[in-house]
């Protein structure tokens, strides 16, 4: 019998999943002061394109992107269609695999080699999909409480160290909408909004379709205020000029605290609370890579495509010669190819289901 998952399972997945590593990273800094904008904007993108992505799934319920790219397009084009997929769900691990061993390099782990943790933080999420996406699932419910709580400490220690000054984000739209929505298109959608594609391979494991909708809908929104105001956090401390320059933006303003000469040095709380977020979206996308590959080439086992996709995931993750190379190519190149999974081929996908007016219950597809 497949596995099924719960609202709340959905809805923390969701949440983590979007959280992921976006902190990290100075995301819309070209527009500078209007950078919370940008992410508005894309966020609002991104919700437009959850709309279709759910659009999609609710005329074939059962069946994961693999059954409903071959639905689409027919069994040979759907296919090979569904293998670009898996490599991309795959490039998407590489890069929070790389991630991960730069920021542990940069923070914790100075000394001990990256490919040590990287080769660690695979093995775990290896060993988490090989106990079932279940495991996974339950993993992010104990998960979320942590993230919550340690955000709110963080954001609550950091109003009381009298960081914020709120004329950083003035003044609004100085330059217009031109820079916040080139900050926006197709950058900030594509990573981390975009990224929700990866549902595809997941909402047919929720058991109560009709409410679906509204769940992924209300946690796509709550993560995306949240961002939001990370962005805007950042920006009202660190300034324009820091934010853009700074490798780890949310790391250096949580440096900066200092309350009563006790509590400071929390940058160790934020290093973890970035590891928790790759460590989640890296193994779903890793997931959704063997996931995708075994539902294509039933006769090769799950546990040969795991083996396989982590080894060609940890041997990739060291083509980038340095860490500077590597948020280059995924922040200015790869996001400019990622509409192509996350946007151009779910609406070809659609248009398709319209005019032969597709809308099906297939069997569902054997858990992975």
């Amino acid at each position: 019998m497949p596995v099924q998952i719960t609202k709340y399972q959905l809805f923390v997945m969701i949440i983590l999943f979007e959280i992921g590593s976006t902190p990290l990273f100075a995301l819309g800094s070209s527009a500078k002061q209007d950078s919370w904008l940008a992410m508005l904007a894309a966020a609002v993108a991104g919700f437009l394109l959850l709309l279709l992505f759910l659009a999609i799934q609710r005329r074939a319920p059962d069946q994961d992107l693999m059954g409903l790219l071959k639905i689409s397009f027919g069994t040979w084009i759907g296919t090979c269609i569904g293998v670009t997929f898996a490599i991309y769900f795959a490039y998407e691990s590489m890069r929070n695999v790389r991630d991960f061993g730069e920021i542990s390099n940069l923070t914790l782990l100075s000394t001990t080699p990256k490919y040590v943790t990287m080769f660690i933080i695979l093995l775990l999420a290896f060993y988490t999909i090989i106990m079932g996406v279940d495991t996974l699932f339950r993993m992010t419910e104990a998960l979320l409480p942590v993230v919550v709580i340690s955000y709110g400490f963080l954001i609550c220690l950091i109003s009381i160290a009298g960081l914020i000054h709120l004329d950083n984000v003035l003044p609004v739209l100085e330059n217009g909408l031109a820079p916040v929505l080139k900050a926006a298109f197709p950058d900030i959608v594509s990573f981390p909004f975009g990224q929700t594609v990866i549902f595809f391979m997941i909402w047919h494991l929720f058991p109560d379709q009709q409410k679906l909708k509204k769940l992924s809908l209300i946690a796509y929104s709550t993560v995306a205020l949240f961002l939001i105001a990370m962005n805007v956090l950042n920006i009202t401390i660190l300034g324009t000029t820091l934010v853009a320059n700074a490798t780890l933006p949310f790391l250096q303003t949580v440096q900066l605290i200092e309350v009563g000469d006790i509590l400071e040095r929390l940058d160790v709380m934020v290093t973890l609370l970035l590891f928790l977020g790759l460590f989640v979206k890296m193994t779903t996308f890793y997931w959704g890579a063997v996931y995708a590959l075994t539902h294509l080439f039933p006769a090769i086992h799950k546990r040969y495509w795991l083996m396989l996709v982590g080894l060609l995931i940890f041997i990739s993750s060291f083509l980038e010669s340095n860490y500077t190379t590597h948020v280059w190519l995924g922040l200015k190149f790869s996001v400019k190819i990622y509409p192509l999974f996350q946007v151009l081929i779910p609406i070809v996908m659609f248009i398709v289901m319209l005019v032969r007016r597709i809308s099906v219950r297939q069997p569902p597809a054997s858990d992975v």
